[in-house]
């Protein structure tokens, strides 16, 4: 820093410095600490009339002086004097050392979060607006009084061992508190306590900012996760959390067991690759568009899944959107409800052999399934000898028992219908 920075920065402290030849007249001045012309001129005539005395005790370098109600600290010289009797000088107003500990005040007086200075008696110097909004009065109120005054033995004494921490080290800490409201629940604050110099003694300031309801939030969260982890890891769904992108991000031990696999072998995977490639596959990845662009948040369908061994099952998915926002979800829960029972693929059945199926299960004779559906008696004999062919049945009530444990009709409704209009064993 050249002379010239140092005099303009000087120019805005409450600092007056000189420069006197050997008459103690003086050459150079500069500095912040008076606005006229006058008052440096008479400072500096109080200082020879106490300095001139003095001028040849070198010892007697720094001194106090007062001028105009002000109290200076005053050295001079700041070096020993050279040959040709020039002599630099320095007054500091002794109130300014205050003042910048006075700045914390302005600052946070009106600030949102609660601050407040206290000494070492834990006797309350100030307080804001926010601070005293803690206790449902006003800082006129607090001022003057102790920590016992208005928190409970047991806060009041967490909060003078904070103080004489603070004390002590002469360090600033930040932490996290709990302390209790005046009706008695329990609130958390976290913010900064520190040292402060209030006049001649070393007081204790904080400011805190209270975090009750985040705390609230956080552990409600935290508890919601734990349910959705126990419900995810015992109840024995199957289920996994999928990425908008369309690859495994977790899944449960139970949606392990369905694809004959380990769960980390499942995450990382592409979704789609643990789908038959069936009729109905279009409408579920129609489906799970609209759930990516927020047109849907729910969705129920029927899909087939294929195992590590290659065999199919048919099941019942709940896709759920996970995320909060408006434009896109960011994750989707996938959790089977039903599942049927594991078989090799099949031919497709056709629209016919589902009805004829549907009908079957609720009681109907051959003759009267074909004339329901319009068809000849041979007729119906024939997909029933196929279908019991196809699906591995030698009986009618196993053909309606391997009908349902396959998924081809939907379980729990009744008259019995389709488990999907576009069943993958199905051609239409």
């Amino acid at each position: 820093m050249d002379e010239t920075t140092l005099k303009a920065l000087l120019e805005r402290l409450p600092v007056y410095w000189w420069e006197t030849d050997g008459q103690l007249r003086v050459v150079d001045s500069g500095g912040g600490a008076f606005g006229g012309l006058a008052a440096p001129q008479q400072f500096l005539e109080t200082l020879r009339q106490e300095f001139a005395a003095s001028w040849h005790s070198p010892e007697v370098t720094d001194w106090q002086a007062r001028f105009d109600g002000r109290v200076f600290d005053v050295s001079w010289p700041l070096e020993h004097v050279p040959y040709d009797g020039r002599a630099r000088g320095l007054a500091v107003e002794a109130g300014a050392r205050t003042a910048s500990a006075r700045r914390y005040d302005a600052f946070a007086d009106l600030a949102p979060a609660a601050a407040f200075i206290r000494d070492e008696d834990g006797r309350y110097l100030w307080t804001n607006h926010a601070y005293a909004h803690l206790y449902g009065t006003t800082p006129d109120n607090i001022i003057g009084k102790h920590v016992q005054d208005f928190d409970s033995l047991a806060d009041a004494a967490q909060f003078l061992a904070l103080d004489r921490e603070i004390l002590s080290h002469g360090k600033a800490v930040r932490h996290t508190l709990t302390y209790h409201r005046a009706d008695g629940t329990t609130a958390y604050a976290a913010g900064h306590r520190f040292p402060v110099l209030e006049g001649s003694q070393t007081c204790v300031a904080g400011i805190y900012v209270d975090i009750t309801d985040y705390t609230r939030e956080l552990d409600q969260r935290r508890e919601a996760e734990e349910s959705l982890h126990a419900l995810r890891d015992h109840s024995g769904l199957p289920c996994a959390l999928i990425s908008a992108g369309g690859r495994i991000r977790y899944a449960s031990a139970a949606a392990a067991e369905l694809l004959q696999t380990r769960p980390l072998d499942l995450v990382g995977r592409r979704a789609h690759t643990v789908l038959a490639p069936a009729p109905g596959l279009d409408l579920l990845h129609r489906r799970w568009n609209d759930l990516i662009a927020r047109r849907s948040r729910r969705v129920e369908i029927s899909a087939v899944l294929v195992d590590a061994r290659g065999l199919q099952r048919r099941v019942r998915l709940h896709l759920t959107t996970v995320g909060r926002t408006s434009t896109r979800a960011a994750e989707v829960w996938a959790v089977v409800t039903h599942q049927g029972l594991a078989h090799e693929a099949h031919p497709p059945l056709t629209a016919s052999q589902i009805r004829i199926l549907s009908l079957l299960a609720v009681g109907r004779s051959n003759g009267e399934i074909a004339a329901s559906l319009h068809l000849s008696r041979q007729t119906v004999d024939y997909h029933l000898s196929r279908l019991r062919d196809l699906l591995g049945a030698a009986t009618r009530p196993a053909l309606v028992a391997r009908a349902y444990v396959l998924g081809i009709l939907a379980p729990q409704t009744w008259p019995p219908r389709s488990a999907t209009a576009t069943h993958p064993l199905s051609s239409t």
